[in-house]
């Protein structure tokens, strides 16, 4: 099959390899444009970029994709489908149209659960017991296509947003080479089930609240790990929140019920801080954070945000 391949991150490069390793012809991929990155801010390629490179594909990255000389290159292959995996932009109805399968997304949830941006984060934000990857027919609006194929994994207890990340790329190379082995030899499925919308994650997203249940702080770390991380109003500034767990107690929110190990008490419930991260300083043991403010039963941690 011509396959024109469209994605970006680390997530997408998997499947790349899987679809180059399965027979399928790549006639372009298309990534986007290499961005400032680190303290010296050089442009460094993004992961799909560089592995088009290593495998000796075409390459394509385009700062736009209705004008200039993009849209008619891609046009102009005659691909027999386009197969779009975390590209990270909402393509034109001409790009949709123009393969002769159209366009197949690798969506990493179970449409229509968390159609949008950020589906893993928000699989664990909400302990989700089961999540997945898809492949749909793309159409003009977001990820509102019929369905292809789909595979089902149960998250872990303590899964967060980076090991699952890591499960679904997996996962995402296996059913997109399904899905291409017999496309066009069958209709996909219209989405049933309740919608749910999965938003852009942003730094302010990985901030708690102690007055929250400890169970919804647990998962908002987990969540928001690796990036941006959890994190804590503290009078020395954010507090990173490296490694926590629900634990047993109760108390004012922010009170401190143990300190070896670290355990404060919060809306409902308690947690006890494996790890934390002062600003300007090294990731320590909750413990070795108490110990080093003199910190006793009964002190409290941080005011709770309301």
């Amino acid at each position: 099959m011509r396959l024109i391949f469209m994605g970006t991150p680390d997530f997408a490069v998997p499947t790349l390899d899987a679809v180059v390793a399965a027979g399928h012809e790549v006639v372009l991929v298309v990534a986007q444009p290499a961005r400032p990155a680190g303290r010296g801010k050089k442009l460094r390629q993004p992961p799909v970029a560089q592995r088009a490179e290593e495998l000796g594909l075409p390459l394509a990255q385009p700062k736009a994709l209705r004008r200039g000389p993009f849209p008619e290159r891609y046009v102009g292959l005659e691909a027999d489908a386009a197969l779009v995996i975390a590209y990270g932009r909402i393509l034109p109805e001409r790009l949709l149209e123009a393969p002769t399968h159209g366009c197949i997304n690798v969506h990493a949830s179970l449409l229509p659960r968390w159609r949008g941006a950020a589906p893993i984060q928000a699989a664990v934000l909400h302990g989700d017991e089961l999540t997945g990857v898809c492949t749909q027919q793309m159409e003009a609006d977001l990820d509102t296509g019929p369905v292809y194929d789909q595979e089902v994994l149960r998250l872990d207890p303590r899964e967060t947003a980076g090991t699952l990340h890591d499960k679904l790329s997996a996962a995402a190379a296996r059913v997109a080479v399904a899905t291409l082995a017999d496309l066009g030899q069958r209709t996909p499925t219209p989405q049933e089930g309740e919608i749910t919308w999965a938003s852009k994650i942003d730094k302010e997203m990985g901030k708690i609240d102690l007055a929250d249940a400890a169970v919804a702080i647990d998962r908002r770390v987990r969540a928001m790990t690796p990036w941006p991380g959890g994190w804590m109003p503290w009078s020395k500034g954010p507090l990173k929140l490296k490694a926590l767990r629900p634990v047993s107690g109760e108390g004012a929110p922010g009170t401190v019920l143990s300190v070896d190990p670290l355990v404060v008490a919060t809306g409902e419930g308690a947690l006890e801080l494996t790890t934390v991260q002062a600003p300007g300083r090294k990731a320590v043991r909750g413990a070795d954070f108490a110990r080093g403010l003199r910190l006793a039963v009964g002190d409290a941690l941080a005011a709770p945000e309301r």
